[in-house]
């Protein structure tokens, strides 16, 4: 690992003198919280923008973590399910939502008389489908780790080498992302993915997603995990069907991020 690239990232916050960072309790955004508690102290404010798309248990865990970390941190509460596009769903809904939230971020920021914002954005982000960059980019949003030039795998072994209990963290994302394109995003949609998520949690299970399909739910899990999941699969289905879906189903391709993805666009090599 190159120790230049986090000399370089901590000079460049240092400039900045206060800075707002988007903080989800995510691997990226916590290393990025992190750093810039070390380098400016409570002249790092971090921002947990909750929303009915967060999971209940990722809200707990990052305002747990905040408090372990001794951030400078406030919960803001907004919605997205007022908004008819985004409620649509279409390609463009990562755009909306982020074109949202940067915007109420620019406004608290403005308030506290901070000048800059950052996410935890990182080069290898740009490997998938991720529309909420542009509008970030769009609406002046600093990447500091892509200026860095410092990758996932780079921040991961960067906190696991500090000790950061974050640093094996699946990665997560909103629970609009486990609803397909061109379907209607609502709360009773999202609670029976949030719901069908936590119990699979609950049995041990650690990087996964549900997927919404109407009356079907499609499980992905890492392939180890697989033979695991159908010894329970009664148990499974049984739950599952509570939370109201019909059909439960195993994807054999296993877990990947942004599956949905796959529809619209084909990742590079």
């Amino acid at each position: 690992m190159d120790g230049s690239k986090w000399d370089l990232l901590n000079e460049r916050i240092f400039k900045e003198g206060s800075l707002l960072v988007s903080f989800s309790g995510g691997v990226d955004s916590s290393m990025l919280a992190k750093t810039a508690k070390d380098v400016l102290g409570q002249n790092a404010l971090c921002i947990i923008l909750d929303t009915v798309m967060m999971p209940r248990s990722e809200l707990k865990y990052a305002q747990d973590l905040a408090k372990s970390l001794d951030l400078n941190c406030l919960v803001v509460r907004y919605s997205m399910l007022d908004d008819e596009q985004f409620q649509k769903n279409d390609a463009t809904r990562c755009y909306i939502c982020k074109k949202k939230s940067a915007r109420l971020l620019k406004q608290i920021a403005a308030d506290r008389g901070i000048g800059c914002i950052a996410d935890g954005v990182n080069l290898s982000d740009y490997r998938d489908f991720r529309p909420g960059i542009l509008a970030c980019d769009e609406e002046g949003i600093w990447h500091p780790f892509v200026e860095a030039e410092i990758t996932k795998d780079e921040i991961r072994a960067r906190a696991r080498s500090m000790g950061l209990p974050f640093w094996d963290k699946p990665s997560s994302a909103c629970l609009s992302s486990r609803i397909p394109y061109g379907m209607r995003i609502t709360r009773e949609n999202l609670r029976m993915v949030e719901d069908a998520e936590e119990l699979l949690k609950g049995q041990g299970f650690r990087q996964l997603r549900v997927r919404w399909h109407g009356q079907i739910a499609r499980i992905e899990l890492l392939g180890q995990d697989m033979e695991r999941a159908l010894k329970i699969r009664d148990h499974i289905t049984k739950k599952f069907r509570e939370f109201g879906f019909k059909y439960v189903t195993l994807d054999l391709e296993g877990f990947r991020t942004g599956s949905m993805n796959e529809a619209l666009w084909t990742p590079k090599e």
